[in-house]
């Protein structure tokens, strides 16, 4: 007697079940799997459903998008990988009927589907809102840098070339003055290292030469930065300033109730400024909601953004950003000028009023001009303004900002919510990823796979807010 619990003989004979539907349990989750893809109208999606007059018969393609569902609910997002779970995997020959497609054609139809895998992800999410989950008028938006399948060194800007550039330039210096030297001993060692060093210059003189034909490549694209491994990956900062990755942004609306993912887009600019009208409007139309609500951080102020959410009916909650130093100089700051709207002037913390002068045209947006004539004899110039008037510009848009920013300092909670309810997925989603985040290629193929994974986020969260039989009976509707 060993005392442990004791496993049977593997030479002892076994009667095991013979359907293979008595392996999986029914609170089992491919069985959600089957029923979701079986309900779906996969012709209107874009999959293709009749199958070629001639030639060796394709994969149904109900069977490999259930492949896929499962690969990445369950963290197999490798072709090779689902292609040996497809063989030893008993919830996996359930849901594919026991075929074993090889890996390149698990990988093809990933590739040749992205549009349609995109359109499953959204059928999704408009599930979630036919079971009316989305009843909360409140979503998150927020961006998560993800790497892509390209090493930093395989990536170059206009800076990084002539960086590299001066550094090969000091190494051939550095290595000719050891050549010098070596010459001046003149023995059999010398000469060895000379042969060595030559060949390291050598070298070097061959990588400015692609250097530079990498750099006539990289100003020919519109940001002057190229990417040889994935050309659409751009290097971007990320929250550890001092690292930044070469990968994509990935844009995120969530809604505060249920924390579904009720939008998403795969971006490859290296910031928000530019993100927020379009993912609300995303939101707006994937919730069906006329009075939404967003919250996003700081990063994504932008008097045009913001303009365009309150033209759609969208209301924001936005931090206003501090671009002035001025009370790091310990001069006034410009929310110490308190715009008098029925006069058309501001308040200097004097009691003196900047009278409006001119309109600004130039730039991209028109900006009213005010200054008063009483700041060169005004006591409190020195704490005011080094020149010689203190000048407050408007944007003719102001009072919508004006606006945004009241309603943040009543909704004194707004950025704990939206950190607790955006960045939740995000962390969730990358551990499941684990170091390598995507597998895929290219900004459209990444957006398929980054489409599997919202999917499969948004399943999860379903399962535990359902459980599997109450989730079958909703999908069947």
């Amino acid at each position: 007697m060993s005392g442990f619990i004791e496993g049977e003989s593997r030479s002892q004979a076994t009667l095991f079940p013979e359907r293979i539907d008595d392996y999986i349990a029914e609170e089992n989750a491919v069985r959600v799997i089957d029923v979701f893809v079986d309900e779906l109208d996969l012709s209107g999606l874009g999959f293709k459903t009749i199958p070629a007059v001639t030639g060796r018969p394709a994969y149904n393609p109900a069977m490999m998008l259930k492949l896929y569902i499962y690969g990445y609910l369950n963290r197999i997002q490798s072709s090779r990988r689902l292609e040996r779970e497809a063989g030893r995997n008993v919830e996996l020959m359930w849901l594919t009927g026991r075929l074993t497609p090889d890996f390149k054609t698990i990988a093809d139809f990933r590739k040749n589907n992205g549009e349609a895998i995109r359109l499953v992800c959204r059928e999704f999410v408009m599930l979630c809102r036919k079971l009316n989950l989305f009843s909360d008028a409140f979503v998150a938006i927020d961006g998560s840098k993800f790497k892509a399948v390209n090493n930093r060194n395989r990536n170059f800007s206009k800076a990084k070339i002539k960086r590299r550039l001066e550094q090969i330039d000091d190494s051939i210096a550095r290595y000719l003055d050891q050549i010098a030297s070596a010459d001046r001993r003149d023995s059999e060692a010398s000469h060895t290292k000379t042969d060595r060093l030559e060949s390291k210059i050598a070298a070097l003189k061959e990588e400015i030469q692609a250097l530079k034909k990498l750099e006539v490549r990289m100003l020919a694209t519109p940001d002057q930065q190229i990417s040889l491994t994935d050309p659409d990956a751009r290097v971007m900062s990320t929250a550890a300033r001092s690292k930044a990755i070469v990968g994509y942004n990935v844009q995120a609306a969530v809604d505060t109730e249920h924390h579904l993912i009720v939008a998403h887009e795969v971006t490859n600019i290296g910031h928000d400024r530019s993100q927020l009208a379009n993912m609300a409007l995303q939101a707006k139309e994937a919730t069906d909601r006329e009075d939404l609500s967003v919250l996003a951080d700081r990063g994504y102020f932008s008097g045009a953004e913001i303009l365009a959410c309150e033209n759609a009916g969208i209301t924001t909650y936005v931090p206003k950003t501090q671009t002035s130093n001025n009370q790091a100089k310990g001069l006034f700051a410009r929310a110490d000028f308190v715009y008098q709207p029925e006069d058309d002037e501001y308040e200097c913390p004097a009691g003196e009023r900047l009278i409006y002068r001119f309109t600004d045209n130039s730039k991209e947006h028109s900006m009213r001009r005010y200054w008063s004539s009483a700041c060169p004899q005004c006591e409190l110039k020195p704490k005011c303004t080094t020149g010689k008037e203190r000048r407050m510009g408007r944007w003719e848009h102001e009072e919508i900002l004006e606006a945004m920013e009241d309603r943040v300092d009543r909704l004194s909670n707004c950025m704990r919510i939206r950190g607790s309810t955006v960045e939740h997925p995000f962390g969730t989603i990358k551990s499941w990823l684990g170091p390598t985040h995507f597998q895929m290629k290219t900004l459209k193929h990444v957006s398929t796979e980054m489409s599997l994974h919202v999917l499969s986020y948004n399943l999860k969260r379903m399962l535990q807010m359902f459980g599997v039989v109450p989730l079958m009976a909703a999908i069947r509707g």
